[in-house]
């Protein structure tokens, strides 16, 4: 059996000296679609199980640290924040060649495109997209220290490291120096907004990392915890924003991340989104057109990051071809945020 990123003989011999009740792994299968860690389905003989691992070449320093997204979601497991069970843990590189963690299998489907949802109500899509708004609040709601993730990540000064961070891994990713971006980080770094008390952050909040029971449109997990850390809770919502497509927005339909589910009749427009997270998690939005620049900026970072992956022949799935063409564009968008707010 030979399935990108995944040594099966070892993968077998270690679940045996750690995970022995769920049984003999029977097959490993990539799922299709993830543009950053990889994402594998495990089918063990006693039980269904998924396996998380850093995506193949060009990893850049902090990113897809296994340990962290491991961390969170076992912090996370006894709160209202739906996450998948925490398994267990591997640091030995020696196992499939990286760090990777084993999650409980969750029944849901990460939606990427409008026809995955069948053919559902308006009224199922306005509440599908109010409950993406009420678990963002939920997250940004956790007592951090309560769980244990008080050393998670400094609050103070969280902006002014992102966009230091961010430009770091531009430096290492880029394929390309366009103007625009260093106006645009010069921009950002005038603008910054004042310290907000801090709160955990997922770091990519989107409809895309969750998971959906297709049913009755429930949101069963987040997922893709990678990026997370205590921070601006704002910039999650700049970041889901930066990824909503609201109907009739033709630039965004050519930025291929995310997809176009929330163009659906009943999705709540990103305006209206941003509002029913105010109105449930009760915290004061101030400088939004920053937040979705700031969003659109660190996007743009992730997908250089992405394409330059794919330059190298590095990325595993379907569908990087394009990937680059959005980066120009999302620092226009960004720029064009800061214009008109």
């Amino acid at each position: 059996m030979t399935v990108p990123g995944i040594d099966h003989p070892r993968l077998v011999e270690w679940m045996g000296r750690n995970v022995p009740d769920a049984g003999e792994p029977q097959s490993v299968a990539l799922i299709s679609g993830g543009r950053s860690n990889l994402t594998y389905v495990v089918e063990a003989r006693e039980r269904r199980l998924v396996l998380r691992r850093p995506p193949l070449g060009h990893v850049l320093p902090t990113a897809h640290d296994m340990r962290r997204e491991w961390r969170v979601i076992s912090a996370l497991a006894p709160t209202p924040v739906p996450v998948p069970e925490p398994v267990a843990f591997c640091a030995d590189e020696d196992v499939i060649g990286a760090p990777f963690y084993l999650m409980g299998y969750v029944e849901g489907v990460a939606v990427r495109e409008s026809e995955q949802l069948g053919d559902p109500t308006p009224e199922q899509t306005r509440r599908l997209s109010e409950r993406l708004a009420e678990v963002l609040a939920a997250i940004h709601a956790v007592d951090y220290r309560e769980v244990g993730l008080g050393d998670f990540g400094r609050p103070e000064g969280y902006l002014a490291r992102q966009l230091d961070r961010w430009c770091q891994q531009w430096e290492r990713s880029k394929t390309a120096d366009p103007p625009e971006y260093h106006r645009l980080v010069e921009r950002l770094r005038a603008r910054l907004p004042a310290e907000a008390a801090g709160t955990l952050v997922h770091g990519d909040y989107r409809l895309d990392n969750t998971l959906l029971r297709l049913g009755d449109l429930e949101i069963t997990a987040v997922v893709d915890w990678e990026m997370s850390t205590l921070g601006d809770p704002l910039a999650d919502l700049g970041l889901t924003l930066t990824y909503w497509h609201d109907r009739g927005d033709d630039e965004r339909a050519r930025i291929p991340v995310a997809g176009d589910v929330t163009v659906a009749p009943g999705f709540l427009s990103a305006a209206e989104f941003a509002g029913h997270y105010t109105k449930v998690s009760g915290r004061e939005i101030s400088d939004l057109g920053f937040y979705v620049a700031f969003g659109n900026f660190k996007l743009a970072v992730i997908v250089e990051g992405i394409h330059a992956r794919f330059k190298q022949g590095k990325t595993v799935g379907e569908g990087f071809d394009r990937i680059g063409s959005a980066v120009p564009t999302l620092i226009s968008r960004a720029h064009r945020m800061l214009d008109q707010h």
